[in-house]
């Protein structure tokens, strides 16, 4: 896939998940993991009193362990 598509992707991910939005209103809007990653490739949560790891991976994938 070339750079550009890939830029693409999140995009076109984004309209889709804002449309299915529209459709359900209850539904709440995705984040996007670059919001959340800021640049990193880790971030720690907290939820529940409890810390959380979001990492993304060298192959784009998200792990999140406690």
């Amino acid at each position: 896939m070339s750079d550009a598509a890939a830029r693409r992707e999140p995009a076109t991910a984004s309209a889709d998940a804002r449309s299915a939005a529209a459709v359900d209103p209850a539904r709440p809007a995705p984040l996007a993991s670059e919001d959340l990653l800021r640049g990193r490739r880790l971030v720690e949560i907290t939820h529940n009193g409890e810390v959380y790891r979001l990492q993304a991976t060298r192959l784009g994938k998200l792990i999140l362990t406690k």
